[in-house]
């Protein structure tokens, strides 16, 4: 009998996505046997980039990481992100944390999915020193502002913000 496969899901905005979520993606796929990464629609936030052009930002930056530990795919999330998780049959969910005011917020939202989804759990991920500060709001500012954010997103990313300014 082959174990079951332990199933992660890493949800973001990623408008746009950073070497920061790249960062966290990896860690997060050696954590588990398939990682989807979903997209969430989110037009809460005011996106910059349409739900479609991010799905195709992240499936394109995470085409070319060096480094994943397991299969990893990109999935749209159009409903609540543990609804979500419990249709593709994820035991985690993976949060990126930079700093406490991330923790705060965090913390509010695992409780509330604990709540309604008690068998899937939030596992957080502390981000490296390198990329604490890295937000995608600030990458977008910066770059508005007419800043070089090259440090902080991949070419193909970057090219993206370039054609959108």
């Amino acid at each position: 009998m082959t174990p079951k496969a332990r199933i992660g899901v890493y949800p973001g905005t990623f408008d746009p996505i950073t070497k920061g979520h790249l960062h966290i993606i990896k860690r997060a796929s050696k954590q588990v046997d398939k990682l989807i990464v979903g997209v969430a629609d989110n037009t809460r936030k005011g996106p910059r980039f349409s739900h479609a052009e991010r799905l195709e930002m992240v499936k394109a930056d995470i085409a070319n990481m060096p480094e994943k530990y397991c299969d990893i795919e990109v999935r749209p999330i159009e409903k609540l992100l543990v609804h979500f998780a419990a249709d593709v049959k994820a035991s985690c969910i993976f949060r990126g944390l930079r700093a406490i005011s991330d923790f705060d917020y965090e913390f509010q939202m695992t409780g509330m999915n604990y709540r309604i989804a008690p068998d899937i759990e939030t596992v957080f991920l502390m981000a490296a020193d390198k990329w604490q500060f890295v937000s995608a709001s600030f990458v977008k500012e910066i770059h508005s502002l007419g800043g070089d954010v090259s440090e902080f997103v991949t070419p193909a990313t970057l090219a993206r913000l370039n054609g959108a300014k």
